[in-house]
């Protein structure tokens, strides 16, 4: 649900204070010794361990402290407010989502029975005595009977399944209201949910607009407003309709401005909304081609199209995949979303995937993606399981996904929705026939018909993986080159965490060197993922290309050394294999909390990583680039690249002169000068291939060098292995 606060104007929070108590069963009655003090929005595993003094979670083993709360019933209680409502005036009682099941009790009778993070209620108490006890009583953690303790126990609900156990999440459960609850003074005639929906004509001079309202109480006339980005009003109407001439349209943040509009909506009796809005159309096309490809016969079926047209302009998707910010949902905020959008736009990323198995972001975060130009996929909560056809689960599925449209779809940033992650696959074992995905897509089509859908990802022609730099005799260079997928909507590069976040979270005996079973393992450096048993440490990695790591920091300076190269090259190379791709998504952005070793691009909660600022160079709108066969070389061998300039700006690039160097043992080779023509927009341009016998560097690499005359911002360095003859 929205932020009333941030929302509407007109409310009035009331400040209360909430209890919370740990129950055997369902209908214990907890004793005056039993309460303690609870946090909301938040969690019961942070309450209890904030009274029980629990050490720090992140640290060593410490997350089995919190094994097996997620099986007993809690009892949260607070008080209806004792104040005074002026005539015309109401109190609610508001509750933005809850996880993941609970019963609401007034004055000790049972008012209401919710199930789902994304689905709020609301309770109008006006009629409650003052100081009565309301209380929510949360439910055990859904776990499907008979599964193992891992994400199939979370098969057949809503409840994300990251939280069951995942190779960079531990197997912590949390439980609570983790969005915004509590009580509100309102006017009697209040907005229940408003809804902002346009058509733009094909040439996208006009938008058709309809504004519609679900009120509560007495029966009030409705005006609203929308005001331009400079805040003058454009239209101003007591009808559902009207139409809005040659709208600023809202691009991501390197094709144009983040036009945002605001709409504001009021009742007769003074109960208001202010929300940003914007304008935009995001299709899925095929790419040029597509269509002429195997064409002998009628095909049974083509490759889905997933090049991304904006506003009539075909973009390369150069993004993230995005994981939960936090192992508790219940305390992310504004706060936690903000600084890390910062960093993905300022990586020069476009487009946030947001993961299936993980919790839906709040508003706070498609706000932060509104303004900072950040176009967002957005998955439904499947992953990595096999759901059921049952009526029970559709039924709780459809509420939950008529919820999420109906928030989410008011926010320009969308662009996509996704039914959820890696459903076609032999450990999913779903098909575009199962009940889930086709009720998923009824509700996308009738809510929201205007944004595409995709029933999972990968589809066929997509690639998911591989997650390492170098595996079964080949590394990353070597693999994309080798590839050709209309689009890379994973690709990961591990790397281990800073020295100084591990001496934080490994106890001291335990940091060199890294054993199975010890907290290195807990905290997903080992062990983690069944087809890597180094998991993301990959210390056999480091070991084929630079022998046995001697110590800690040999193993942090070398595995960030491959993470920045190893996006670097997958990037820049699915940018070359356009227009087939269309886009390049690495696995991951973020993480929920300090792992030890990972493919996240930034430490929890918001620390970038080295391969950041690699990312950052390798998404450039424009820039010199070069194809390398491979990372490692051996003195004397004759190295080889491709020049290219890669340009995804909407503005041509003038023609220039490239100059490609080598450098290595503290020596200047200069290769050649690729005197290349203009570059159309959103196009590249393929030049010669440069070589040279490559001389001994002490320092066991060496760096290719790539500027373009009068632009510095195009410059390029990357820096290889290289091995003495």
């Amino acid at each position: 649900m929205g932020s009333s606060e941030s929302r509407f104007p007109n409310r009035l929070r009331v400040p209360g204070s909430w209890r919370l108590a740990r129950l055997g069963a369902s209908g214990e009655v907890p004793g005056p010794g039993d309460w303690i003090d609870a946090r909301v929005p938040g969690a019961v595993q942070l309450d209890w361990a904030r009274a029980r003094g629990f050490p720090d979670l992140n640290f060593g083993n410490n997350v089995a402290a919190y094994a097996g709360l997620e099986d007993s019933h809690w009892l949260y209680r607070t008080e209806v407010p004792r104040i005074v409502l002026e005539k015309g005036r109401a109190l609610y009682f508001f509750c933005g989502g809850v996880d993941f099941e609970c019963e609401v009790r007034l004055a000790g009778s049972v008012v209401h029975r919710a199930k789902g993070l994304m689905t709020g209620f609301e309770i109008d108490v006006s009629g409650a005595k003052a100081g009565a006890p309301l209380e929510i009583l949360i439910m055990p953690a859904p776990k499907r009977p008979g599964m193992p303790d891992d994400r199939t126990q979370a098969s057949n609900v809503t409840k994300p399944a990251v939280s069951y156990g995942w190779d960079w999440h531990p197997r912590l459960i949390p439980l609570g209201l983790c969005e915004e609850t509590g009580f509100e003074v309102r006017a009697e005639a209040n907005l229940a949910h408003v809804d902002f929906a346009y058509e733009l004509t094909e040439d996208l001079g006009r938008a058709e607009i309809t504004v519609t309202a679900e009120a509560r109480g007495p029966a009030a006339p409705l005006r609203w407003c929308l005001r331009d980005p400079s805040g003058e009003a454009v239209l101003e109407c007591a009808q559902p309709r009207a139409t809005l001439d040659r709208p600023r349209l809202w691009w991501t943040h390197d094709h144009g401005e983040q036009a945002l509009y605001t709409l504001e909506v009021e009742l007769g009796s003074g109960d208001r909304l202010v929300r940003s809005v914007g304008f935009r159309r995001v299709r899925l096309v095929m790419h040029p081609g597509a269509w002429d490809l195997e064409a002998t016969f009628p095909k049974s079926r083509e490759r889905p199209p997933v090049a991304v047209e904006l506003n009539g302009r075909r973009i390369f998707v150069k993004g993230t995949n995005w994981v939960n910010p936090d192992i508790f949902h219940g305390r992310v905020s504004a706060g936690t979303y903000q600084p890390l959008v910062d960093l993905a736009r300022g990586a020069n990323l476009n487009l946030i995937r947001c993961w299936g198995g993980a919790p839906a972001a709040k508003e706070a975060f498609f706000d932060a993606c509104n303004r900072c130009g950040m176009l967002v996929w957005q998955e439904f909560p499947l992953a990595c399981n096999l759901y059921p056809d049952d009526g029970e689960y559709l039924a709780l599925l459809e509420q939950e996904a008529r919820s999420l449209v109906r928030r989410v779809r008011q926010h320009p940033c969308l662009g996509l929705w996704v039914g959820g992650n890696e459903l076609f696959n032999s450990w999913s074992r779903m098909t575009d026939q199962a009940l889930p995905l086709r009720l998923l897509n009824k509700v996308c089509y009738e809510l929201d018909r205007g944004t595409p859908f995709l029933p999972t990802a990968p589809l066929e022609g997509m690639g998911h993986g591989d997650y390492r730099f170098w595996n079964k005799g080949r590394d990353v260079f070597e693999l994309y080159q080798s590839s050709a997928f209309t689009a890379y909507s994973e690709f990961g590069c591990p790397s281990t965490s800073p020295v100084d976040l591990l001496e934080s979270i490994i106890p001291r005996e335990e940091l060199w060197p890294p054993r199975p079973g010890s907290s290195w393992t807990v905290h997903h450096g080992l062990g983690a993922w069944e087809a890597d048993p180094t998991t993301w440490l990959c210390t056999s990695t480091l070991r084929h290309f630079f022998g046995e790591p001697r110590s800690l920091e040999e193993v942090v300076r070398l595995s960030n050394w491959l993470q920045c190269e190893g996006y670097r090259s997958i990037f820049e190379e699915a940018r070359r294999q356009q227009p087939r791709c269309s886009m390049a998504l690495n696995w991951c952005f973020n993480e929920p909390w300090p792992t030890a070793a990972n493919n996240s691009l930034v430490n929890w909660p918001a620390r970038p990583k080295p391969a950041l600022g690699a990312v950052r160079g390798a998404c450039r709108p424009v820039l010199a680039s070069a194809r390398i066969p491979r990372f490692q070389w051996r003195e004397g061998e004759t190295f080889t690249a491709e020049l290219w300039i890669l340009n995804d700006s909407p503005a041509p690039v003038t023609a220039g002169i490239l100059r490609a160097e080598l450098v290595a043992g503290g020596k200047r080779l200069k290769l050649a000068e690729w005197g290349f023509g203009e570059v159309p927009a959103c196009a590249n341009a393929r030049g010669p291939q440069v070589r040279a016998v490559l001389p001994g560097s002490p320092g066991g690499d060496f760096s290719l060098e790539l500027s373009v005359a009068g632009t510095e911002a195009c410059s390029s360095s990357y820096r290889l292995s290289l091995l003495p003859a």
